[in-house]
């Protein structure tokens, strides 16, 4: 089997950890890529590299040592490769890196007996349509996200489901979610927690200036439209990593994209498990 590593950089205190897996995998018949960055940070020598976005192409599975943020980067450079990710958390609460590291070897045990357990998520497209003519598409594994800059000022912005007219939101911005991304960013505004099996997108708006405005759950196969009507210094984010400053009369499309990441799960864990063990439900 061939593995790819990457890993959150300048954790000097996973030097250790990181060369004994190597080890590990050589001796149980493993190919090894590690990503170069990696190599550079941890002072690897004799490993094969690569870079993050062209390892999907070279390797079976991706391990991916760090946070959920590690994790969203890697999600969107697999596009249509096969590559499966198995995310090991080295941060505080992870809903996407869900191993920790006690649990690592009997993962990888269970990976090269192909007795793993697979969890398909799909991702976000999201078109920019300036003013300009130009279009640019983005990917995201959680979410993609309207709001405002450095000026404390509201945004103004028409939304669209399909054909249908929803509002005219008055907000510090508003955040498009797969079920995925519910447990991030959208999860901190008010939006519900949502199963990441359902097909469904969430709109959730960020500080509305109307009471009544409420998170919407949608079917995943409509296309939701926002066009910026007015508002200062304003920001599109893509996972919280990619930014993209938006002007008025700018448009954004968000539909379900084309591709799809396999996510390697914990065989004991469910998603019910992993909501008790992140949130502390039932402990406060």
């Amino acid at each position: 089997m061939k593995i790819g590593v990457i890993a959150k950089p300048h954790r000097t205190d996973f030097t250790a950890t990181l060369k004994g897996l190597l080890q590990w995998l050589s001796s149980n018949g493993c190919e090894t890529v590690v990503e170069e960055s990696v190599i550079r940070s941890f002072g690897l020598e004799g490993v094969v590299s690569a870079s993050r976005e062209d390892m999907p192409g070279l390797v079976d599975v991706i391990l991916v040592f760090g946070g959920d943020g590690t994790m969203l980067s890697v999600a969107r450079s697999i596009e249509d490769r096969k590559a499966q990710i198995l995310g090991v958390n080295l941060g505080s609460l992870g809903f996407l890196t869900e191993f920790t590291l006690d649990e690592l070897y009997p993962a990888m045990e269970r990976l090269l007996a192909r007795k793993h357990t697979i969890d398909r998520r799909w991702m976000l497209k999201t078109e920019v349509r300036q003013r300009n003519g130009s279009v640019k598409v983005y990917r995201a594994l959680n979410d993609t996200v309207i709001n405002k800059g450095a000026l404390a000022r509201i945004i103004s912005m028409e939304t669209f489901v399909n054909e249908d007219f929803i509002a005219n939101f008055l907000a510090d911005g508003m955040i498009i979610s797969t079920p995925t991304g519910s447990t991030a960013y959208s999860l901190s505004a008010g939006g519900p927690i949502v199963h990441p099996t359902l097909d469904s997108l969430i709109m959730t708006p960020i500080c509305p200036h109307t009471l009544t405005n409420r998170a919407l759950v949608i079917p995943a196969e409509s296309t939701i439209r926002v066009v910026v009507k007015s508002g200062e210094d304003v920001m599109l984010t893509v996972d919280g990593q990619v930014g993209v400053a938006l002007n008025e009369g700018d448009e954004i499309r968000c539909t379900r994209s084309e591709y799809q990441i396999e996510l390697i799960q914990p065989g004991d864990k469910g998603f019910f498990d992993i909501l008790r063990e992140k949130l502390k439900w039932g402990e406060r």
